[in-house]
C-alpha cells in the first residue's frame, strides 16, 4: 500500500509505496520512496491525486534522463512543449554574459516576476515538471505562491468585487516592462512574445478537477476590466502583494537531480535572482491544458 505521512492509506496498492511530507506552508510536499521513471499506472493514479491536494511536488535526487522526463509528464496530459532549458548556458557549454543584449537572459529575468505558465497564450498550461541539472552556489531557488490559499484568504468584500473582473494578459507586455521585444535573429525562440493578441482572463478562476476558487494574476495580467490603466495596476499590484506572503509562499533550494511538478492553474511561480557569472542549468516539461477549462479568448 501507498503510506502517505500526512495520515492515511490509499487501499489496493500493494506493488510500491512512497511517503508524502507537508511542505510548512499552505500548499505543497516532499514525496519520497519512488522512482519517478519507474511508475505502475495504479502508482502513478494515487501521486495524481496527492498532486491535485497539494499542488506541488518535490522529489529529490531523481536524475531524470531527457526521455524519462518528457515520458513522466506525459502522464499528466499532453504536452504544450516536451522539453525545453530554462538556463544562462550555451548549447556549446558556455555560460551567456550579463549583459543588456540577451534576450535569453531578459526572459530569465522577466521570470523571476510571479506568474503563471502560458496564460498569454490561447490555452493556459496545466502544470509542469522541472528539474535541476546545474545549480547556482547560492541563489536560483524557484518560489511558488498559493493562489487558492491566497483567494480564501481575502476579506468576503473584496472576493464580492473580484467576481465577474477579468484582466488581459500578455507576454509582450510584461517583457515590454523590462525593455524586451521580440526581434529577428534573436537567441530566444520569441515563444510568447509573438502572440499578437492579449487574451481575456478572469481574476478569479475555478480549478476544474478540484473546484477551488483561485485567484488569476501575475505579471502578464493588465487592463482589468471596468478599469482605468492606474486603477487595474492597483488592484493588481496589491492581489499580488497580498497573495504572495507566508503561509502561502514555499522557496525550494535545488539540489542537482531534484525534479518537481506543480499545478499551474492553481499555483504562481517565480526564479529567484543568482549571480549569472554562475551557470544554472533547469529542464522544463510544461503540460497542456484543457482548452474547455483553459482556453481564452482574444482580447478586444
Amino acid at each position: 500500500m501507498i503510506e502517505c505521512s500526512h495520515g492515511g492509506y490509499a487501499p489496493g496498492m500493494t506493488d510500491a509505496a512512497f511517503t508524502v511530507s507537508r511542505l510548512p506552508a499552505a500548499f505543497g510536499a516532499t514525496v519520497t520512496g519512488l522512482r519517478l521513471a519507474d511508475l505502475s499506472e495504479p502508482v502513478f493514479q494515487a501521486l495524481y491525486r496527492t498532486w491535485l491536494e497539494y499542488g506541488l511536488l518535490i522529489f529529490p535526487e531523481q536524475h531524470l534522463t531527457r526521455t524519462e522526463q518528457i515520458a513522466f509528464a506525459r502522464r499528466f496530459g499532453p504536452a504544450e512543449f516536451e522539453f525545453a532549458p530554462i538556463s544562462n548556458v550555451r548549447a556549446d557549454g558556455s555560460v551567456r554574459p550579463d549583459d543588456e543584449g540577451d534576450d535569453v537572459l531578459k526572459i530569465l529575468k522577466g521570470n523571476m516576476g510571479w506568474h503563471c505558465d502560458s496564460t498569454y497564450m490561447a490555452v493556459q498550461a496545466k502544470g509542469a515538471v522541472f528539474s535541476a541539472q546545474v545549480v547556482p552556489s547560492a541563489g536560483g531557488e524557484t518560489q511558488w505562491a498559493d493562489m487558492s490559499a491566497a483567494w480564501d484568504a481575502l476579506e468576503p468584500e473584496m472576493q464580492s468585487r473580484l467576481e465577474g473582473l477579468s484582466a488581459r494578459h500578455s507576454l509582450a507586455y510584461s517583457q515590454g516592462k523590462l525593455g524586451h521585444a521580440h526581434r529577428e535573429g534573436s537567441a530566444y525562440s520569441g515563444y510568447g512574445l509573438t502572440e499578437a493578441h492579449p487574451r481575456l482572463r478572469p481574476l478569479v478562476k475555478i480549478h476544474p478537477e478540484t473546484g477551488r476558487k483561485a485567484l488569476m494574476i501575475g505579471r502578464h495580467a493588465f487592463a482589468v476590466t471596468g478599469m482605468t490603466q492606474a486603477e487595474g495596476d492597483r488592484l493588481l499590484t496589491e492581489l499580488c502583494d497580498f497573495a504572495c506572503q507566508p503561509p502561502r509562499v514555499w522557496s525550494h533550494r535545488w539540489s542537482p537531480g531534484d525534479a518537481v511538478v506543480w499545478d499551474n492553474r492553481r499555483l504562481m511561480h517565480r526564479a529567484m535572482p543568482w549571480d549569472m557569472r554562475q551557470p544554472r542549468v533547469m529542464w522544463h516539461s510544461r503540460i497542456a491544458g484543457d482548452p474547455a477549462t483553459e482556453g481564452a479568448p482574444e482580447a478586444a
